[in-house]
Parts: C-alpha cells; sequence; structure tokens
C-alpha cells in the first residue's frame, strides 16, 4: 500500500474540503495522512511514496510560506511523485480552468521553480457572509470586475466537485 500525504494552504477553509473528498477517496488504497501547510514543516516527507499540495490564492496570490515550504523541501519534492493543484475563483471560467491556461498555475510554477508530476486547478468558492467588512467589499469588487457574482448575501461553490474525484481517481490508478 503507498503512503501519501496531503498538504494544503488554505485560507477560508475551502481547499482543506477539497484535500479532504481527496483523501476520503483514496483512504482505501493507500495509507494516507493530511496536514495544514504549518504542520506539514515538522513531516519527513521521505516517509512517503506520493506528496499532494493543495494550496488556495487570495488577492491574486499564493500564500509566502507555501513558495517557503517548496523551497525548502525541493530536493525531497523532486525524488518523489508529487501532485500540485491550486484553488482559485478565476478557474470558474473555463478558458481559464486547467493548468496550462490558469494564470495562477503558471505564475505558481514559475515563480517556484518545483515541476511537480501531475498539476490540476480547481474553482474555489466566494462565501461573503464569512468574509470580515474589508474582504468582502474587496473580493465584491474583484467579482464585479471579473464578471462574477456579487450578492454579499450569498456563498457560491464553483468547485467541480467531479472533477476532484476524477483527479483522485487517476492517482488511484497509477
Amino acid at each position: 500500500m503507498k503512503s501519501c500525504l496531503i498538504i494544503f494552504s488554505t485560507t477560508d477553509g475551502h481547499t482543506k474540503k477539497i484535500c479532504e473528498r481527496i483523501f476520503n477517496i483514496l483512504s482505501d488504497t493507500h495509507k494516507i495522512k493530511i496536514l495544514d501547510l504549518s504542520g506539514a514543516y515538522f513531516e519527513d516527507l521521505s516517509n512517503y511514496n506520493i506528496i499532494i499540495v493543495g494550496a488556495s490564492i487570495r488577492y491574486g496570490k499564493h500564500k509566502k510560506e507555501l513558495y517557503e515550504f517548496i523551497s525548502r523541501n525541493r530536493r525531497t519534492l523532486e525524488k518523489t511523485e508529487t501532485c500540485f493543484f491550486s484553488v482559485n475563483a478565476v478557474a470558474r471560467k473555463s478558458e481559464k480552468n486547467s493548468p496550462s491556461t490558469n494564470p495562477y498555475m503558471k505564475k505558481f510554477l514559475k515563480q517556484s521553480g518545483w515541476i511537480p508530476d501531475h498539476t490540476e486547478v480547481f474553482a474555489g468558492e466566494i462565501d461573503y457572509k464569512k468574509y470580515k467588512f474589508f474582504d468582502k467589499h474587496i473580493i465584491r469588487f474583484i467579482m464585479w470586475l471579473s464578471g462574477g457574482p456579487t450578492d454579499t448575501s450569498r456563498k457560491y461553490d464553483f468547485t467541480n466537485w467531479y472533477n476532484v474525484q476524477l483527479f483522485a481517481d487517476r492517482l488511484i490508478n497509477k
């Protein structure tokens, strides 16, 4: 049984939900552990056959700590089968929902210098009710500019959960 580590970097919890779904799918076929990014700093990555990293975008950027983690663990990541996925609201658009067309994925790969074995992009979630005043209105403005939903009384889950299932299934069948 292969061992798998899932690491998530999330701002509002949606990337964690995606990682938990992947965890549930893989748990029958893999010895699996899930950690947030800060917990992964203390984990021996060489103990795993597969490492999956999922990270969210906020205001156009992945967290600085994600880049630090990749830099610190680059040698181990390059010796291990790895997957990286980015979660962002831009991926709700069909022309920006693949690793080759998503601007945040392209930017991450270029800036990190890491080349994962598998990449994926998932559309995220906008939950206006969860945000503090400043974030709510900045995100609403960004959504208005990009043609997204602006009703701040609602939550919008753009994630294609079937694609999350397919991503995990591809890992099972490797």
